[in-house]
């Protein structure tokens, strides 16, 4: 089958750093590409509790371009394994399935969890994180049946939706319901990363909230807050004209391009003070506030804007980052990590993330497929990488790959 590779070695890494800022375009073509197209045979099922699906749609999420042009923080490399072939977002129709299966079957249209998990890994007894729910919390991402790997995508031996087929493991499928389209399914995963952060750090109609990033995980976060019945005032930082016009369609009160300690005082009825050194710190501000970047500007400045008892959830993660952690002290904010998605009790249900965004995709409370602006054929994946490489010029939200 086709697929699309990745692969990096120290070397490679060395080099890339050094020709990245002359062009980023070293990445992905010419001799030192972190990607290929190659032929790899077809995967077949690890054990009877697995199914294999035949790819119709994967979405290509920023952790994607990221990876391919390593600016990933080091820190998670433990969990990864190389070559692998990535691809996350994922929707296809299953082809096989093991004896252990149950709950689906050959011909069912799926999208799945992509989390590698004590489950999937074959780990008994599971940890205390996936016993608790935390299934894309795992500690065993680099333990059990296979090489190391937080999610499919990201492991030399479970390849990713940048291919032909995938296997997944019975936990990780989710049959979608009818009338909901391969392009709505393919959004699932990251409607599920939005959800489970509102759902961690969920508003109060009165609140304040500020939302640094509107592309794809700053709208969905937007998207889930309206469809939750939230009557906060939300704020978005972006500075795509394209992106900011979409997410106000979607529910923002308002969406800016910088000017954050500004608007937290006219907006959130701050009041900004000088240091002697520095940028101004803000005292009141938003009572909740979400970093879909994750880079150190951004966290300082959400730092410095966030109320006192408010919240900063850290949605978006780059390389290590130098923070001011003054006004933690001073406010006694809360800063929380926000990684994928569980199990939540929802009125007394256990519910996971997934289930949920099916569910508002499929009630139509909330609407994706439109987002899906661009989709390619697996061989033309440079031009794929280019244009989310200016997705504001090329009025792009979410590409994809293609296999029909």
């Amino acid at each position: 089958m086709k697929a699309l590779q990745f692969n990096v070695n120290v070397p490679k890494f060395l080099i890339i750093q050094v020709l990245r800022p002359i062009s980023g375009s070293f990445c992905y073509r010419g001799p030192f590409s972190t990607v290929k197209l190659v032929d790899m045979p077809e995967p077949t099922l690890p054990s009877p509790a697995w199914v294999k699906i035949k790819t119709k749609l994967c979405g290509v999420c920023g952790s994607d371009i990221n990876l391919l042009f390593l600016k990933d923080s080091p820190t998670a490399s433990p969990f990864t394994s190389f070559p692998c072939v990535p691809g996350h977002e994922i929707c296809g129709e299953i082809v096989e399935t093991g004896r252990e299966v149950e709950n689906c079957k050959t011909g069912d249209l799926v999208t799945i969890v992509p989390a590698l998990n004590c489950y999937a890994r074959a780990i008994s007894p599971v940890c205390r994180s996936c016993a608790a729910g935390l299934t894309a919390n795992c500690d065993n991402f680099a333990e059990g049946a296979f090489s190391p790997g937080m999610f499919t995508g990201i492991c030399k031996d479970i390849n990713g939706g940048f291919a032909e087929y995938i296997v997944a493991h019975k936990s990780q499928v989710y049959v979608l319901p009818a009338g909901v389209s391969p392009e709505s399914a393919t959004l699932t995963e990251p409607l599920a990363v939005g959800l489970q952060a509102v759902l961690d750090n969920r508003p109060e109609d009165t609140d304040k909230v500020l939302v640094i990033g509107g592309g794809v995980i700053g709208t969905m976060v937007v998207k889930c807050m309206r469809a939750l019945d939230s009557d906060c005032d939300i704020t978005v930082v972006e500075p795509s004209t394209f992106a900011a016009e979409y997410v106000k369609q979607c529910g923002a009160n308002r969406t800016i391009k910088g000017g954050i300690i500004d608007t937290a005082v006219e907006i959130a009825g701050g009041r900004a003070y000088q240091p002697l050194l520095g940028q101004r710190v803000v005292m009141g501000g938003f009572d909740k506030v979400y970093d879909t970047v994750g880079h150190a500007d951004t966290l300082n400045t959400a730092l410095r804007v966030t109320a006192t008892n408010g919240t900063l959830s850290v949605i978006g993660i780059g390389k290590e980052v130098k923070l001011d952690l003054t006004t933690l002290w001073l406010k006694l904010q809360t800063v929380k990590g926000c990684y994928g998605y569980r199990y939540n009790n929802i009125a007394g249900a256990r519910k996971h993330t997934f289930e949920m965004a099916i569910d508002l995709i499929s009630s139509k409370k909330i609407q994706v497929d439109n987002m899906l602006t661009h989709k390619f054929p697996l061989e033309k994946y440079r031009e794929l990488i280019e244009v989310n490489v200016k997705k504001d010029a090329n009025r792009a939200m979410k590409t994809a790959v293609s296999f029909d």
